[in-house]
């Protein structure tokens, strides 16, 4: 099952199969190791932290919880199609959208 992950303005930006994040072009680029909302990168720095179940942000007063250790290679994702657009929802305290590298 894919879950499409937004920034506050309502563009997708990533998508979560199982335990992994995945951009829009089908790039690795972090995980949920601890079985929370909580993404790390596959090097095991903060990403951000999923909410609402379709949102992602990085929370700049985020603790550090540790190294994760590293998932192994999940396999490629497949094509996600294209959810289209999630409207606007405001930023929560603390928080601003992710950056994703091109």
């Amino acid at each position: 099952m894919v879950d499409y992950l937004f920034n506050s303005s309502g563009e997708w930006i990533c998508f979560k199969v199982n335990k992994f994040i995945w951009d829009k072009n089908g790039k690795l680029i972090g995980w949920l190791p601890w079985g929370d909302n909580e993404v790390v990168t596959m090097k095991g720095d903060y990403l951000g932290t999923i909410v609402d179940k379709d949102r992602i942000y990085y929370f700049t007063n985020h603790p550090y919880r540790g190294y994760p250790g590293y998932p192994g290679y999940p396999g490629y994702p497949g094509y996600p199609g294209y959810p289209g657009f999630a409207g606007y929802k405001p930023l929560p305290s603390g928080a601003k959208d992710i950056v994703i590298k091109k």
